[in-house]
């Protein structure tokens, strides 16, 4: 449960940050979760090679620091796209 709300948090922050950009929000926030998705499952067969199918405790844990780092791989990717300038009317006269 905490953590389907962390990434609806996480997914409104790409949002803003896509948006800034001048990108379309949605197409990052279903990169954000397909991402999480998939480094979360990688995480957990990590951690059940690290720890072993007893320990679920940590093998979750492990799961959940994946997931959490494909958030900031993907933050990291659209941080480096250019800001969209909305006062270079310059660029824009011929549109």
């Amino acid at each position: 449960m905490l953590e389907l709300i962390a990434l609806i948090f996480l997914t409104r922050e790409i949002g803003k940050i896509a948006e800034k950009k001048g990108l379309k929000p949605l197409t990052w926030k279903i990169y954000l979760v397909i991402g999480w998705l998939f480094f979360e499952i990688i995480g957990i067969f990590v951690g059940v090679m690290i720890f072993g199918t007893n320990n679920l405790i940590s093998v979750v844990l492990v799961g959940f620091a994946f997931a959490i780092t494909s958030y900031f791989f993907i933050k990291g990717q659209l941080n480096k796209l250019p800001d969209r300038n909305i006062d270079d009317d310059i660029n824009d006269l011929g549109r």
